[in-house]
């Protein structure tokens, strides 16, 4: 029996220092045997100290990731990109092939931690993104299709299923 293809995906964001880190090393940690992960930023900053804080209390080490650029991919196929935050979606080029593009934007953990007061006010911006973006790579492939077919909707689902989640754990 041949062995099937991986699905390749790029998760795409403004500075590839953090929410697309965060996707590309769950992808690869989660559903590694299905997905080949990649991610980048419109314009490459390096990599966030605090994602990689969040990601390694998840048990997930993105420490040896790197931040690139999106002009690395530009001559590569995938079967979906995904852009995790608004800024990315409004630039985000034409891919070659058959790239399916969608959109799943997450909060910018670097921008709510700019007000904290206290290191651990501003890691939980961190974590809670962190664990946002977790349940959607638990969800994939899932998770991509529904958003290829019916952003509108799925953005609704997937807003209703965080709120769900999140009285889950009030109670």
């Amino acid at each position: 029996m041949a062995e099937r293809e991986k699905i390749s995906v790029l998760f795409l964001c403004t500075g590839n220092s953090c929410r697309s880190q965060m996707a590309e090393g769950f992808t690869r940690a989660l559903k590694g045997d299905r997905f080949e992960p990649y991610s980048a930023g419109v314009l490459a900053k390096g990599m966030d100290p605090r994602a990689v804080k969040a990601m390694a209390e998840a048990g997930v080490d993105i420490s040896l990731q790197r931040s690139k650029d999106l002009e690395e991919y530009l001559d590569r196929e995938f079967d979906y990109v995904v852009t995790v935050c608004d800024k990315a979606r409004e630039s985000c080029p034409i891919f070659p092939g058959q790239a399916r593009v969608i959109h799943q934007g997450f909060d910018d953990p670097p921008a709510l931690a700019a007000g904290a007061a206290v290191e651990e006010e501003a890691m939980a911006h961190y974590r809670r993104v962190r664990d946002e973006i977790r349940a959607f790579i638990q969800a994939m492939p899932e998770s991509l299709e529904k958003l290829y077919r019916d952003p509108v909707q799925a953005a609704s689902d997937n807003l209703g299923d965080l709120l769900n989640d999140l009285k889950k754990e009030q109670d």
